[in-house]
């Protein structure tokens, strides 16, 4: 599969049922906490605990604060001066100390949130990264846009998570104080309305946040396949100005605008209904207040007051009743924010989910030994294999995952060192397919496949048909996958960089790149031509240097010049070819044909070219 050919897939396939806010989010919900909160004493649990001493903290300077004006009531009725001195000054004590608290309160948050993200994103990097989970993962039809879900989806959950954290931690406190001091105020009569009016508004309120949820998770998926599309343009920028795809792509494109666009309409219009229940809710709250504080004062309970008095009593119990529904309110307010944070546990839970199956499944074929690269020849403790053997197949039979269509049947086959393999055969026969199995990416439908070395410079190295690059300098491009240079050997690994870059034509790029270490800021993809993207694989290849190279018509944009003396290198260098392609003037570089003809049959014949070769471009 070329660069730019990854897909955008439907996130619910066929009879799925949409995201809800119902067990499965719960359980989804979790098992994320248990990765954001990995135990005691984590950073988060440390910043965790310490915002909800602030936030109590400052809930408590907030009842100092709110009780203020009931005193200024006070001392204005009395006219007392000196109190009133007093008074304003502790309430500017109170307001600096509030503003701290909340201030300390949002720093906490915004670094609850770097640390939530960090963990999440590595936790799943870890999942997408092992063995060749993010291999099967693209292949799959059920996950729609990954990239997406990893990168922006838990930047927008951390983010909303982080921003209700304060909220959400300090509302049990809050509301068993302010019930307690508005049951002294008013009676059992306030706390009881109080509550039912808050069970009446959360069962309204979940009624038109379950619609939302579904429309929420559907307008992701449909941003993703809209960023996905200028990205794909991005990609193939060129094929497409040969093709003159312009206008045709620019009907595609607003196709996915416009799918993206009507999604957001109905979103929106689901929303509409939720925000007149929340505004409602929150005005009818501040009416509820006065009717809880006023049935106690016309029924005569306090008709002993002076009119101070009673202001001051007023304001006080206004404050204790407003606040107590203010902090329900506040819960029905984060019901948007709580819509949100759905959608993302979900399709954050059921990527997690599939990676954490796709990994128990990878573990079952395959040792970590076999998915990464091996640089330790030792080989202490295991069974005894035959070292100048690099694959054993027995009696293998191939299909195509997908759609079962039958490639080869009964294949046995041994590759050993010094014995190189050319594979033909036409289009859809296997060639690729086969080369993915003995990779490790496909299984085989029935039959025994044995890898009997490693990955990396001592055993195989693969060149898939399609290069690959990574950002970075032209060093870490010819050494690649390797971390640092190997062997160690400082400035004369300078030397063979340079002599491979040469034998592979590339001399020019070192020139082109301002050195092996210069961080460039272009696309390798958009700077080197095909055929330079092939020399620069073998110059990783020759670089490597590995006992096996498996190659997937590697050299399809080159000469037969350049072709012939690619592999005229790769056989100095010691190096047994696993190759496929279409020229035959490969053949000489291979003691073996294996020929696909399709529908399972095979034919493996020797080459008798080998011997041809002049002297001095042999093995």
């Amino acid at each position: 599969m070329g660069r730019g050919s990854v897909r955008a897939r439907g996130a619910g396939a066929g009879g799925r049922p949409g995201p809800r806010l119902d067990g499965l989010f719960v359980r989804r919900f979790l098992r994320l906490q248990a990765v954001l909160f990995p135990g005691w004493p984590s950073p988060s649990a440390l910043m965790f605990l310490t915002l909800l001493c602030v936030a109590l903290l400052e809930q408590l300077v907030i009842y100092q604060v709110g009780v203020i004006p009931s005193q200024y009531y006070e001392v204005l009725g009395n006219k007392d001066f000196s109190g009133f001195k007093t008074l304003t000054a502790v309430a500017l004590t109170l307001i600096i100390v509030n503003s701290t608290l909340k201030s300390f309160d949002q720093f906490i948050c915004n670094m609850m949130y770097v640390s939530w993200r960090k963990s999440l994103t590595e936790y799943l990097h870890r999942c997408y990264f092992q063995g060749q989970v993010y291999y099967s993962l693209h292949m799959r039809e059920d996950i729609d846009n990954p990239d997406q879900r990893i990168s922006q989806d838990v930047e927008r959950f951390c983010r909303q998570l982080s921003s209700m954290a304060s909220k959400l931690i300090v509302s049990p406190f809050t509301l068993a104080y302010y019930t307690y001091q508005c049951f002294h105020s008013t009676g059992w009569l306030g706390p009881v309305s109080i509550f039912g009016y808050f069970i009446t508004g959360t069962i309204i309120n979940k009624i038109l946040m379950s619609p939302i949820v579904a429309k929420l998770v559907q307008q992701e998926k449909l941003e993703g396949d809209f960023r996905f599309k200028h990205m794909q343009i991005r990609v193939n920028a060129e094929p497409a100005a040969f093709y003159r795809a312009g206008r045709v792509e620019h009907m595609r494109t607003d196709r996915r605008l416009q799918s993206l666009l009507q999604t957001q309409r109905e979103l929106i219009g689901k929303e509409l209904w939720l925000y007149i229940g929340i505004n409602t809710f929150d005005y009818l709250g501040s009416i509820l207040s006065y009717v809880a504080i006023a049935i106690p004062i016309f029924s005569g309970i306090y008709g002993d007051l002076s009119p101070s008095e009673l202001s001051a009593l007023v304001s006080k119990n206004a404050f204790v009743s407003i606040y107590l529904i203010g902090c329900f309110s506040q819960l029905i307010d984060l019901s948007r924010s709580m819509t949100d944070v759905a959608g993302y546990t979900h399709r954050i839970g059921e990527l997690q989910e599939t990676l954490l199956s796709l990994g128990r499944k990878k573990s079952g074929n395959h040792s970590e030994a076999k998915a990464s690269w091996d640089l330790d020849s030792s080989r202490s403790g295991e069974d005894p294999l035959p070292r100048d053997t690099a694959f054993l197949l027995e009696r293998v039979t191939l299909s195509v995952p997908s759609s079962g269509k039958l490639l080869i049947k009964d294949l046995s086959l041994r590759i050993s060192q010094g014995n190189s393999v050319m594979i033909v055969g036409n289009t859809g026969t296997g060639k690729t397919s086969l080369l993915r199995v003995l990779g490790g990416l496909w299984e085989s439908t029935q039959g025994s496949i044995k890898m009997l070395t490693c990955f990396g410079p001592q055993g195989v190295v693969f060149l898939p048909q399609q290069p690959f690059f990574t950002d970075g300098s032209l060093r870490e491009q010819v050494i690649y996958p390797l971390k640092e240079i190997y062997p160690v050997s400082g400035s004369a690994d300078d030397e063979r960089i340079v002599r491979f870059l040469e034998l592979a034509g590339l001399t020019d790029l070192l020139a082109r790149a301002g050195g092996l270490d210069e961080q460039v800021d272009w696309n390798w993809y958009d700077i080197l031509s095909p055929g330079e993207m092939q020399r620069l694989s073998f110059a990783r290849l020759f670089y490597l240097q590995p006992k096996y190279a498996v190659l997937d018509e590697a050299t399809s944009a080159l000469t037969e010049e350049v072709e012939h003396e690619l592999y005229r290198v790769c056989l100095q260098l010691g190096m047994t070819l696993i190759s496929v392609g279409h020229r035959a003037s490969l053949e000489k570089f291979h003691s073996w044909i294996l020929k696909l003809h399709g529908e399972g049959r095979w034919e493996l014949t020797r080459c008798e070219k080998m011997k041809q070769l002049p002297a001095g471009e042999g093995c």
